[in-house]
């Protein structure tokens, strides 16, 4: 974080915005940020907002009071990185049935280990992302999610408050470590989503041993294997390519002005709820609470944890790794109309694991698992099912996911 300007921090906020221009100036600042955020690059337009800026702030209070997203908590846990970071975790185990004995030896030998699935979530996003999922799956089996390193609850990357870069070969290391921690037996089913799904490539990549035997499937959801430096986002591709240079440079200036930048943020909320709407969602009649639930994530996330992650997607190519689930049951799944990580890359990742699900759903975004919340569900406990769990396990999944 960059020296606080000291005196007063609105004649200092004043000072710096004039500096850089004046406020609105200042604003756009923050906003461009709330793009990168969102996994996307400035310049969307948006429609003209009619609606009281003191009105829409109240609607925003009262969303956020009721909305019930992002509530539910499991029996925390926490991991440490190689690299000291702490890592939170939360577990939410299978409530005994009567086809699931509660003793733990059957014929005086231990019972197997039941099969555990671990979601992993995107850029700027959290474990609660997955609200729908692990609402549905509770207590029929037995879930993991954990917050990336400077997400959420867990820690700030050791190593990047000593100024080293993170990579996604590291996020791939904290996975291993949390599932060291969360998992130490049984079958696994990993679930990724966006940079949550190239953590699991790197995962792969790093530990193709643990893949071939623990792992009992994998779903890949609105990610990527590489080459997304060469994404769009929608916008005139000219645009694009001079955004992408100046990008890191302006990102590492911001992140050394953190109060400058969230205040920036701040004064802009409606146009970053609007581009937090048009990058997250394709929809048109999105829940009012799910995007404002969404927006709560993202602009949760502090701006020099979003500089430093980004470098990260530019350099990451885990093509190879995906060589580790040929044998395994994959579930690949993207919005059609995803402007972050496009469908197309989901198609290429398909194309290199020829027995894989590929599911491209029809208006849908980025967050399609918050968007088109029963389709992910679905399709994933048909994976799940596929993965060789017991029938009375499978059973009790179909009848949580139905309702």
């Amino acid at each position: 974080m960059g020296e606080s300007t000291a005196g007063d921090p609105a004649s200092a906020a004043a000072e710096a915005m004039a500096a850089a221009g004046g406020w609105r100036r200042a604003g756009v600042a923050g906003a461009a940020i709330g793009v990168v955020a969102a996994g996307a690059a400035a310049g969307v337009a948006l429609e003209r907002l009619t609606v009281g800026r003191g009105m829409r702030r109240k609607a925003r209070l009262a969303l956020d009071a009721t909305g019930p997203y992002g509530a539910l908590r499991g029996t925390p846990g926490r991991a440490v990185a190689d690299d000291g970071t702490d890592l939170y975790y939360e577990v939410d185990d299978v409530e005994p049935g009567p086809e699931v004995p509660r003793r733990r030896r059957i014929f005086g030998r231990r019972r197997p280990a039941p099969l555990t699935v671990v979601f992993c979530h995107g850029y700027c996003l959290n474990q609660d992302s997955w609200h729908f999922q692990r609402a549905a799956l509770r207590g029929a089996v037995r879930t993991v999610h954990w917050d990336q390193r400077s997400h959420g609850r867990s820690g700030r990357g050791f190593d990047q408050a000593e100024g080293i870069p993170v990579t996604i070969d590291q996020l791939g290391r904290d996975l291993k470590a949390v599932l060291d921690a969360a998992v130490p037996e049984g079958p696994v089913v990993l679930v990724g989503h966006s940079m949550g799904g190239m953590t699991v490539m790197a995962l792969a990549g790093h530990y193709p041993e643990f893949i071939r035997e623990r792992v009992a499937g994998i779903a890949l959801v609105g990610t990527s294997a590489g080459k997304l430096g060469e994404v769009n986002y929608g916008l005139p591709v000219a645009g694009v390519n001079a955004i992408r240079r100046f990008l890191p440079g302006v990102l590492k200036a911001l992140g050394s002005q953190v109060e400058l930048v969230e205040w920036g943020r701040r004064a802009t909320a409606d146009l970053f709820a609007g581009l937090i709407k048009r990058y997250s969602f394709s929809s048109r009649d999105v829940d009012p609470s799910v995007a404002r639930f969404a927006e709560r994530m993202i602009e949760s996330t502090p701006i020099d944890v979003v500089a430093e992650f980004y470098p990260a997607f530019q350099e990451h190519d885990k093509a190879e790794a995906l060589a580790a689930f040929q044998n395994l049951p994959v579930l690949v799944l993207a919005g059609e109309e995803d402007l972050v990580t496009p469908s197309s890359h989901s198609e290429a990742i398909a194309e290199l694991l020829p027995g894989a699900e590929l599911v491209l759903v029809p208006d849908a975004g980025h967050l399609v698992m918050l968007e088109h919340p029963e389709t992910v569900t679905d399709r994933l406990s048909e994976l799940l099912a596929r993965t060789g769990a017991t029938s009375g396990t499978a059973g009790r999944m179909q009848r949580s996911v139905r309702g």
